[in-house]
């Protein structure tokens, strides 16, 4: 996941001029984290039985130790996160954080459907250890999910979050998309740092970015296939500019094209625990895991 621009436990039953005189204090502090950077979305490794692989996780935070991110995400749509129990999601953010280096920035996917469920995940990846929120739309009663409800979710949640809470709008996964109008709105809440797009729509990200630079609020790409696109409309550029084609073709080739089980495939190419995912998931087929070694061979990666 990626910066596109930097810039620079409430209760809803407060009035709204003390969140007011909140909002203005905060800002006037500079509350919150920086999340320009470069944050992977990691894996969930399981065991041959489908239980999570803790040991395995840690090894991997072993070799992301070595490599210059500004942090990483936790049950991103890579993560899994559907697919894992409450208390497998607390104590993976729990594990990540022992291993995380100095300095490294958490971020923990706790989006759950409904709202009260989401405040209560997020308070205890806050105890966890978790330096921001990761929150989904909830997306099953997509046709209900329009701009009031879920600014009224998402309030609820940055209300009662410890940590800063960062919107996750990913439609290809919810065939939902956050309206532009909720995310402007939400932007001028303290506790709502930035939103991670991961819809790939370049001028709707250049919008939010425009209309949201007055706010401490910062938009994060959720892909590498659009990440030149992001950094230009951003304004700023950490990578050298030669790396990024690579990225964004090996992105194709692995999550856009094939899913999670590619990810976790490719990851034991290049050194990684990668594993079997939980079903329903189910692992690639032969034609498709020859496809996918064909790929990354005709460009010199294996």
């Amino acid at each position: 996941m990626y910066c596109a621009r930097a810039c620079i436990g409430l209760t809803s039953r407060r009035s709204e001029t003390f969140l007011r005189a909140w909002r203005l204090q905060s800002r006037a502090a500079g509350a919150g984290p920086d999340l320009s950077g470069i944050y992977p979305p990691i894996a969930t490794p399981f065991t041959a039985k489908e239980d999570v692989d803790l040991e395995k996780l840690e090894e991997n935070l072993q070799k992301y130790a070595d490599i210059p991110f500004r942090g990483l995400v936790v049950q991103g749509s890579n993560g899994e996160y559907p697919y894992l129990t409450e208390a497998e999601r607390v104590e993976l953010v729990r594990t990540v954080r022992r291993s995380l280096p100095p300095g490294r920035l958490l971020m923990a996917g706790s989006g759950c459907e409904s709202t009260r469920a989401t405040v209560q995940l997020t308070q205890k990846m806050a105890a966890a250890g978790a330096d921001a929120a990761l929150v989904v739309t909830p997306s099953f009663y997509k046709g209900k999910m329009d701009g009031r409800a879920l600014i009224h979710h998402f309030t609820k949640v940055a209300d009662s979050s410890p940590v800063p809470v960062v919107l996750y709008s990913v439609p290809a996964n919810t065939g939902l998309d956050l309206p532009l109008e909720a995310v402007v709105e939400l932007s001028q809440h303290p506790n709502i740092r930035g939103l991670k797009d991961s819809g790939g729509d370049i001028t709707r990200i250049g919008l939010i970015v425009h209309k949201t630079k007055m706010e401490d609020f910062q938009v994060l790409a959720g892909s590498a296939g659009f990440l030149m696109a992001a950094y230009c409309v951003g304004k700023m550029l950490p990578l050298s500019p030669d790396v990024l084609p690579e990225q964004q073709i090996r992105t194709r080739f692995v999550t856009r094209k094939l899913g999670v089980p590619a990810l976790k495939q490719a990851m034991e190419w290049f050194g990684f625990h990668g594993g079997a995912s939980r079903s329903p998931l189910q692992p690639l087929t032969e034609a498709e895991t020859q496809q996918l070694r064909r790929d990354f061979s005709s460009y010199g990666w294996l």
